[in-house]
């Protein structure tokens, strides 16, 4: 009978001591809902009007946004254009008429970047006319090589795939080859969006020879193409200090870091581990968005952009390992794929990022949210979406 009580007592004991641990590691567990979450390139926004979601920039104290100066982007892509216009000594009025005029590529109307990048450049030109929207604007004026010409916007349209696809490179090739069988020596000027349809359009067969065209992005085969003498100028959007503050932000915040430390550490002043991006960046609290700044590339400086240099301010951490899911809408988007992702790989490990990457089709949400799983297994997540206004589609997958 004492060895029963004994041997009872020693149980008891024991199923006191695992429950304990049980409540011990039960309150050790972060749920999902109160993980670090970084949107990234795309900022959750309205795709009309512009307006930045804040429903799903607020959906946790740990959620922020990393991306560049879009409307500054916008206004360096404008002035680059302007400038080279200014000192060209070329004959760019090819018909004689006293007008400039120039067909433009639009990636996405959706899209805040894209937005951004085609009013700077209409107010840059003067044919700004109150709307983003292919189609719609004025007569503009430019000073070309000491002289003022009229400028005309003949035609802008948004590069959309067959499969919907947006910012398509051979939707691209395919318009230029349209526009110049249409417009002929009307096209004085080709502008993209971004480097990928900008080189899209020099693949035309019938692309009119010698006239400048612009992109955006500083992809490597774009800063080559500068450098042969084929593209006329792009604008960096620094990938490299995007990409790290992506990873930044979500190092911060997983080793507890709060307020302000979440968005300088590492990025405007050194953290713990002696890393600091080396480019500047802007924390926008509004938004709570740290942006990239951005730089004109052309044929004076294109030599500083090329392919293979990292930022040197980002050593190896010795922070704990975490793991986090990221999402990228389009395996295909030239930018992402070229630029920004090789970069992300870089420096993952640098931080001691374990990164797991799915991507998507560019076109269909669930080509990336049907890969937005196990979340339970990811110390945090970072999301580029298909479209602006998606971020409660994620969010609604981390409420548990």
């Amino acid at each position: 009978m004492k060895k029963m009580v004994i041997t009872m007592l020693i149980i008891a004991v024991a199923c006191v001591g695992l429950f304990a641990q049980a409540e011990v590691e039960t309150a050790n567990v972060v749920l999902n809902k109160d993980k670090p979450l970084v949107f990234f390139n795309r900022q959750p926004s309205d795709p009309v009007s512009g307006s930045i979601d804040m429903e799903s920039m607020n959906w946790n104290s740990k959620t922020y946004y990393v991306g560049f100066d879009a409307a500054g982007g916008g206004a360096v892509q404008g002035k680059l254009i302007v400038d080279y216009l200014a000192n060209c000594t070329a004959a760019l009025d090819r018909n004689g008429d006293g007008t400039i005029g120039y067909v433009l590529c639009i990636g996405d109307v959706g899209h805040n970047d894209s937005k951004a990048r085609t009013e700077g450049i209409r107010k840059a030109l003067g044919t700004w006319n109150g709307s983003t929207d292919p189609g719609v604007s004025k007569v503009g004026a430019v000073n070309v090589g000491g002289k003022t010409y009229k400028v005309v916007e003949l035609e802008g349209k948004a590069m959309t795939g067959t499969d919907g696809s947006t910012w398509n490179a051979n939707a691209a090739t395919e318009a230029m080859g349209g526009w110049a069988t249409k417009l002929g020596n009307q096209i004085d000027l080709v502008v993209s969006n971004n480097d990928g349809m900008a080189m899209g359009c020099l693949q035309a067969s019938n692309y009119p020879a010698g006239v400048p065209i612009f992109g955006y992005d500083a992809n490597a085969d774009a800063i080559e193409a500068i450098g042969a003498g084929k593209l006329s100028g792009t604008v960096s959007q620094n990938v490299d200090a995007q990409a790290t503050a992506t990873l930044q932000v979500l190092r911060n915040l997983l080793d507890g870091l709060t307020g302000a430390d979440v968005y300088k550490k590492g990025i405007s002043e050194a953290d713990a581990y002696g890393n600091k991006i080396t480019p500047p960046m802007e924390y926008r609290a509004e938004t709570k968005a740290l942006l990239a700044q951005n730089s004109g590339v052309n044929a004076d400086n294109w030599k500083e952009y090329t392919a293979g240099t990292r930022d040197a301010g980002i050593k190896q951490s010795t922070a704990p390992k975490k793991k986090v899911l990221l999402t990228i809408y389009n395996a295909s988007d030239n930018f992402l794929s070229s630029s920004y992702l090789p970069a992300l790989y870089y420096y993952a490990p640098l931080l001691n990022i374990d990164l797991i990457v799915v991507q998507g089709d560019g076109q269909n949400e669930s080509s990336c949210i049907d890969k937005f799983t196990n979340l339970n297994s990811f110390d945090g997540y970072a999301i580029n979406m298909v479209k602006t206004n998606s971020g409660r589609d994620y969010t609604d997958k981390l409420k548990y």
